[in-house]
C-alpha cells in the first residue's frame, strides 16, 4: 500500500445542532502547509469576525500537518477559535493522540460549527460521526468523564478522547480542553467555546490504515531523525527531568516569578526543583503518539479516605510551567502539596497557567484589603495550599460572581476591583519567564499571548544591548520559523531537531517538493494570515498594556529599564501592523 500524499485538505465539518456533518476537499495545500496556517485558512472560510465567540455559527478547528504520521514528535494538533477571552481569534497547541487519530481518521481538519439541543458526545472515525446525548456526563469532572468515554467507546491504538469539565461547562474563558487526560489545548479558553456549543466531548478514532513509503531515502532519514532524538543528548532534558529542570536555573539568575511577581529568587527553590519532583513523586514518563522521548512526566500524591490508613492514589502530571503556576506563584513549596492543587485544577478543566496566576493576583489583592472572604470564600495566603485547593475548586466552578469574573482574566478582575498595578497579564496570565524586556513585550503582543511564540526569555539572557530594531527583528524572525514548524505540525521541542534543511529533507522525501521548495515564502504567508486573521476579529497590539508589575522587576542584570520596554512595544506594534498591510496590499494588486 503507497503512502497518501495529497495536494488538498480532506476536511470534516460537523454541525452540532442538525447532527450531521460531510467531508469536503479544498485546496490550498501549497500556500497554507497545514496547522496554524490551515487553520487560519479555516477560520477565514467558516469563522465570523464581528460575531460573538460563543455564537453558534463560530467554528471550532482542529488541524494537523503533512508530516503527521511520518516522522517522529510530529505529534500536535492546532485548535482554533475564537476566544472566550478577549473575542478575538486564537490558536491553543495540544499534544497526545489526537493528532494521529486525525491522520488516521483520514483527516486534515475537523471543523464544527452549531450547538447541540443537549449535553454531547461527537465521535468520529474514517467510516462516519454520531452525535450522541451524554446529559449524564454533564457536571462530572474530568476524570471521571473520561472513565465513562473510556468504557463508552473502547479500543486502543490511535483512539483519542478530548473532553471539557466543569469550567468549561460555564463557559470559562480560562477552560482548557483535555487530551488524553494528560495532555491540553490550554490557553484562551477552548474549553469555552466546547461548553457553550454543548459539547462535553470529542471521541476521535484512527481506524484507517495508510502505507508508509519503503524506499531507501526515507527509510534512512527516519532513522537518522530518530537517532538524533533518541542517541544524543538533544533531547536529553526532556526525558530526564523534563521542564522542570529550568526552575532551579531561572531562579539562579533571577528570572523566576514568586508571589504573584514580588520576587525573582527566593532560597525555597530547593525545595521544589526538577530533581525534588523526580526523587520525590516521579512515578513514570509517557509520551505522545509517534515520539520516542518520554518528555509527560507523571507524579502521584495520595489522599486519605478512612481513619484506619486507607488512602486513594491518583496520578498527576507536572512540568516546568504548571510548578511555576501553582507553586512558586502562589508561594507553595512542598512538590506533594503542588500536585495536590494540580490534580483539583485538572479535575474541574481549568488552564493551569492562568488559574494560578489569576489567583496570585487574588492572594496580594486579598492581603492588601482590595478583596476579602466575601469574595474568595476561603482566606488566601501565599503558600497556603489546602486554602488553594479549596478556591481552585470555587474557581473551576464559577461558584460566585468573584470567581467567575477572575475567570475572565487577572485585568478584568482588577479592572473591577482595583489592584490593576499588580496584575501579571501580559496579553494573558504570564508565562513563567521573567527574564526581562524582550519576552514582556513579546508575550504581551505576541500572536498567542504566548511564551512559545518566540523565544523572546532566551534573547534576554543573550543580550543586554537594548537594541530595539535587533530585538524586534529577532522576535518576527523566529516567529515566522516556528510558524513554519506549528505548520507541520511539530512539537516544538524538537525545534533544534527540524532545522530549515531537515524539513526540506521530509517534506521531499514523502512527496511534499512544492512545499520544500517555498519554505520561506509559506512561512511568510502564514505568519501574515494569521496576523491578518486575528486583527479582522478585533485586535490592535497598540491597546495592549503592561502592567508596572513588570517595570518594578529586579533580574540578574538589574531593574527592568521602562523607556526601552516602552520603545521595544511601541516598535514591534508597528513592524506586526506592517505585516497585515503588506499582505492587503499584495492581494489588492
Amino acid at each position: 500500500m503507497k503512502p497518501v500524499i495529497r495536494d488538498h485538505f480532506r476536511v470534516m465539518t460537523v454541525d452540532l445542532a442538525e447532527g450531521r456533518g460531510s467531508v469536503e476537499t479544498l485546496d490550498g495545500r501549497s500556500t497554507v502547509a497545514g496547522g496554524s496556517g490551515l487553520a487560519a485558512m479555516l477560520f477565514q472560510r467558516y469563522g465570523h469576525p464581528q460575531k460573538a465567540w460563543d455564537h453558534p455559527a463560530q467554528p471550532l478547528i482542529f488541524a494537523i500537518g503533512p508530516l503527521t504520521g511520518y516522522f517522529p514528535l510530529m505529534s500536535k494538533t492546532v485548535c482554533a477559535f475564537k476566544s472566550p477571552y478577549h473575542d478575538q481569534y486564537a490558536e491553543s497547541h495540544a499534544g497526545g493522540r489526537s493528532a494521529m487519530a486525525l491522520k488516521f481518521a483520514d483527516l486534515d481538519a475537523l471543523i464544527i460549527t452549531g450547538k447541540a439541543k443537549r449535553p454531547a458526545c461527537l465521535s468520529l472515525s474514517s467510516k462516519g460521526l454520531e452525535v450522541s446525548d451524554v446529559h449524564y456526563l454533564w457536571g462530572k469532572d474530568v476524570h471521571a468523564s473520561g472513565k465513562a468515554l473510556r468504557r463508552m467507546f473502547g479500543g486502543a491504538g490511535h483512539r483519542s478522547i478530548l473532553r471539557i469539565g466543569p469550567a468549561g461547562e460555564i463557559g470559562s474563558p480560562m477552560a482548557c480542553i483535555n487530551v488524553d487526560t494528560y495532555r491540553h489545548f490550554g490557553r484562551l479558553g477552548a474549553g469555552g467555546v466546547m461548553g457553550a456549543k454543548n459539547l462535553k466531548a470529542i471521541v476521535i478514532q484512527g481506524d484507517a490504515i495508510f502505507g508508509l513509503d519503503q524506499g531507501k531515502a526515507y527509510t534512512k532519514l527516519f532513522q537518522r531523525i530518530f537517532d538524533m532524538l533518541t542517541d544524543t543528548d538533544m533531547m536529553r532534558k526532556y526525558h530526564n527531568l523534563g521542564t522542570a529542570a529550568n526552575l532551579e536555573p531561572l531562579n539562579t539568575m533571577q528570572a523566576l516569578p514568586w508571589r504573584n511577581l514580588k520576587q525573582t529568587t527566593d532560597s525555597a527553590i530547593s525545595e521544589v526543583t526538577g530533581d525534588r519532583f523526580a526523587d520525590d513523586t516521579l512515578l513514570r514518563n509517557m509520551a505522545c503518539a509517534g515520539c520516542p522521548i518520554g518528555c509527560i512526566h507523571v507524579g502521584f500524591v495520595r489522599e486519605k479516605f478512612m481513619d484506619e490508613n486507607r488512602y486513594l492514589y491518583r496520578q498527576v502530571s507536572y512540568d516546568y510551567e504548571p510548578i511555576f503556576s501553582v507553586g512558586t506563584m502562589l508561594g507553595v513549596t512542598d512538590p506533594f502539596a503542588v500536585l495536590a492543587i494540580l490534580d483539583i485544577v485538572e479535575k474541574s478543566g481549568l488552564d493551569v497557567m492562568s488559574g494560578g496566576v489569576a489567583l496570585a493576583w487574588a492572594t496580594e489583592a486579598f492581603e492588601k484589603g482590595i478583596i476579602s472572604e466575601k469574595e474568595t470564600i476561603v482566606p488566601l495566603a501565599f503558600g497556603d495550599a489546602e486554602a488553594y485547593k479549596e478556591a481552585f475548586y470555587h474557581f473551576g466552578k464559577g461558584t460566585n460572581d468573584f470567581y467567575r469574573l477572575l475567570g475572565q482574566g487577572a485585568k478584568k478582575a482588577a479592572v473591577h476591583y482595583g489592584g490593576e498595578d499588580f496584575a501579571c497579564v501580559l496579553g494573558q496570565e504570564m508565562a513563567g519567564y521573567a527574564t526581562g524586556e524582550t519576552f514582556f513585550v513579546a508575550q504581551s503582543l505576541g500572536f498567542r499571548h504566548s511564551h512559545l511564540d518566540s523565544a523572546g526569555y532566551t534573547y534576554d539572557q543573550k543580550h543586554d544591548d537594548k537594541n530595539v530594531d535587533r530585538a524586534v527583528n529577532f522576535l518576527l524572525e523566529d516567529e515566522q520559523s516556528r510558524v513554519f514548524l506549528t505548520s507541520m505540525v511539530a512539537c516544538l521541542f524538537a525545534r533544534s531537531v527540524y532545522t530549515p534543511q531537515v524539513l526540506d529533507e521530509c517534506l521531499r522525501t514523502v512527496g511534499y517538493g512544492s512545499l520544500a521548495d517555498n519554505m520561506e515564502s509559506v512561512s511568510r504567508h502564514i505568519q501574515r494570515q494569521r496576523w491578518a486573521t486575528r486583527m479582522a476579529t478585533g485586535y490592535d497590539p497598540d491597546k495592549v498594556d503592561i502592567p508596572k508589575r513588570f517595570k518594578q522587576v529586579v533580574t540578574w542584570k538589574g531593574k527592568i529599564d521602562e523607556a526601552y520596554l516602552e520603545h521595544l512595544k511601541g516598535m514591534y506594534a508597528k513592524r506586526i501592523v506592517g505585516l497585515v498591510t503588506e499582505r492587503n496590499e499584495k492581494q489588492q494588486s
